[in-house]
């Protein structure tokens, strides 16, 4: 039987010649060998080229702030407490800068966990600026006007009492030198040498002329645990929704609603999970938008099912509605043969999709809702009295009421 294939069979959204491909593809290599799982692992990145990976990985994957991957590993490892499994934080030479108290840290609570830091000594994400990590040989290439002696990691690491630190710089010793920091109880950080070919050199033969020389530090220390303390749950102060309704359908179903930043998508996806729950539904809701928040896209998933949802990935949704240009351009890659796809008339695409004037019908601020009626009451995965009773208690209740008799007229 074939091992588990943590790394997706994708196309990675790196710069040709990359040094992140190969550090990517030596990391999951390396626990695959070591035995590991898609449901072992939990892949922690950053923000920079080295955050890129998310999409990479059929493992468990979480995304930081810049600089605090470290912190948010360090709590789930600590929440693990389990050496059959692993965290992998990934992060570029820019955030471990920025971050460098959570390494420290990390390191001296001795975490079960990796840190792989992929340095290119500069930031690539935003055009080629130096880092802390940027060796004085480099900042003289770059004509940078930093002074500053450079940071080295490995030695901060060790000395604030990390298990493992290595520095490598041969691609041929990653995968071993991987093997190994993982394998180790504990702490353990690996600062992988990676060429970045559009701010930098082409050739790593010619990179590496600037790099600091590789170096291996270990410490003997017992791993890090935090005391386990029974607390009240935060959920126990919450009001649960209980059922009233029911709802005949069998199957889990995805939808994808999406619409332009203040025109109420976030807030129709939420009225939907709602009366999932109202009518006796699992039920899961994410959203996503641009840092901007009030220009742009926006984009929710709601998955409605009759048994437990383990998953909340959405790679191929049951329906798409949209209702801006805005938010066609933002999904309509992701709709499928099987998806049935609800436009707002103004978009003028037509590919044998549904139409409706929602704008018109409910204005900018409830076409989202009325989409989302349109729908329930076309599906029938619930009666449409369901989604009435979410809004009946809401201050604009007699908007929110009028868009969704808008879209079940439609």
């Amino acid at each position: 039987m074939e091992a588990e294939k943590i790394l997706i069979k994708k196309k990675m959204p790196f710069c040709p010649g990359c040094g992140h491909i190969i550090n990517t593809r030596s990391i999951t290599k390396a626990l695959e060998d070591l035995g590991y799982g898609t449901k072992d692992v939990a892949m922690v990145s950053d923000i920079g080229c080295s955050g890129l990976v998310d999409p990479l990985f059929a493992s468990h994957t979480i995304h930081g702030l810049h600089g605090r991957s470290p912190a948010l590993g360090a709590g789930v490892a600590l929440g693990l407490n389990n050496r059959k499994k692993k965290v992998i934080v990934i992060q570029g030479d820019g955030g471990a800068t920025i971050g460098l108290q959570h390494i420290l840290e990390a390191s001296r609570r001795n975490i079960d966990m990796t840190l792989v830091i992929y340095n290119n000594l500069l930031f690539g994400m935003t055009g080629g600026q130096v880092s802390g990590l940027s060796t004085n040989h480099f900042k003289d290439y770059k004509q940078s006007a930093d002074n500053a002696e450079p940071y080295d990691i490995v030695r901060l690491s060790h000395q604030a009492g990390a298990a493992f630190s290595i520095r490598v710089n041969k691609m041929k010793s990653f995968n071993n030198v991987l093997k190994e920091a993982i394998a180790t109880p504990g702490f353990s950080l690996v600062e992988m040498t990676s060429l970045c070919t559009s701010y930098s050199m082409k050739k790593m033969s010619e990179f590496q002329y600037f790099t600091v020389d590789e170096e291996k530090l270990v410490n003997d220390r017992p791993i890090g645990h935090t005391r386990i303390r029974r607390t009240k749950s935060l959920f126990n102060n919450l009001e649960g929704l209980n059922t009233q309704f029911s709802s005949n359908y069998k199957n889990k179903i995805g939808v994808v609603i999406a619409g332009s930043a203040g025109g109420g998508v976030q807030s129709a996806a939420k009225m939907l999970a709602q009366a999932g729950m109202l009518a006796g539904l699992h039920v899961s809701m994410k959203g996503e938008y641009p840092i901007t928040v009030g220009t742009g896209f926006s984009v929710a998933e709601v998955i409605l099912s009759k048994e437990p949802i383990n998953y909340t990935g959405l790679e191929k949704p049951s329906a798409v509605l949209i209702v801006t240009e805005d938010g066609w351009k933002k999904v309509k890659d992701r709709i499928t043969p099987d998806s049935k796809v609800y436009l707002d008339e103004k978009i003028g695409v037509d590919d044998g999709y549904t139409s409706k004037a929602f704008i018109k019908n409910a204005g900018k601020k409830g076409a989202a809702l009325s989409a989302v009626s349109y729908w329930i009451k076309e599906s029938d995965v619930f009666p449409i009295e369901v989604l009435e009773k979410v809004v009946e208690n809401h201050k604009y209740a007699t908007s929110l009421k009028s868009a969704i008799a808008s879209g079940a007229s439609l």
